[in-house]
């Protein structure tokens, strides 16, 4: 009886089961660890570009191969009565409110996602070294031209740049008068968009 109940402990012995469990945990593990480096290196690539100390100005070489597709600016303010943004029942506009303010928590963590957010869409057909850059006027500070940059080495194809004027920058200096973004290549512009109150 005990040689019996000794060989089934053997069968069940933790040291005969910690291999396949061992090794089912480390790949979940080696695989949760690659998707947080992942997640940390687009949110690296996606960092909330800086003002630039001066916007100078540029030659202007347009090139079709590279050109805006569209744009979006959302303003991401909180919702009060007769103010604005209007409250309202509209889903999508209430999910985009939702998106950029996602994981605020604290007061001063919706107060620094609240403000305007530039998206352009822009492509590409042929590889060059660009750079975006969004130039703007805000409301407290008349005429002063301010800039934003991304850089995208090798670019081609399609792709989406988010510039957010948030927090302290807007709160400050008000809102977005007029804007223009272009796409400069070894010092000279490529591309264009701009709002109608550019000057």
């Amino acid at each position: 009886m005990l040689d019996a109940e000794c060989s089934m402990f053997n069968v069940l012995n933790v040291d005969n089961l910690a291999p396949p469990r061992f090794d089912a945990h480390m790949r979940w593990l080696a695989a949760a660890i690659g998707s947080l480096v992942l997640v940390a290196s687009i949110a690296l690539r996606a960092e909330t570009p800086l003002p630039m100390v001066q916007a100078d100005a540029l030659p202007l070489s347009l090139d079709d191969r590279i050109q805006f597709r569209k744009f979006q600016i959302f303003r991401n303010t909180p919702p009060r009565p007769g103010g604005t943004p209007i409250p309202t029942r509209e889903l999508l506009i209430q999910f985009e409110r939702k998106r950029h303010t996602w994981g605020a928590i604290t007061g001063y963590d919706y107060y620094s996602k609240t403000g305007q957010y530039f998206t352009f869409f822009w492509r590409a057909t042929r590889p060059a070294n660009l750079t975006l850059r969004l130039e703007y006027r805000q409301a407290n500070l008349k005429n002063y031209v301010q800039g934003r940059e991304i850089n995208y080495p090798n670019a081609r194809g399609s792709h989406e740049s988010e510039f957010p004027i948030v927090g302290d920058d807007y709160a400050e200096n008000g809102a977005i008068t007029s804007w223009r973004a272009i796409l400069i290549e070894n010092g000279v512009i490529v591309a264009l968009l701009q709002s109608a109150s550019w000057r």
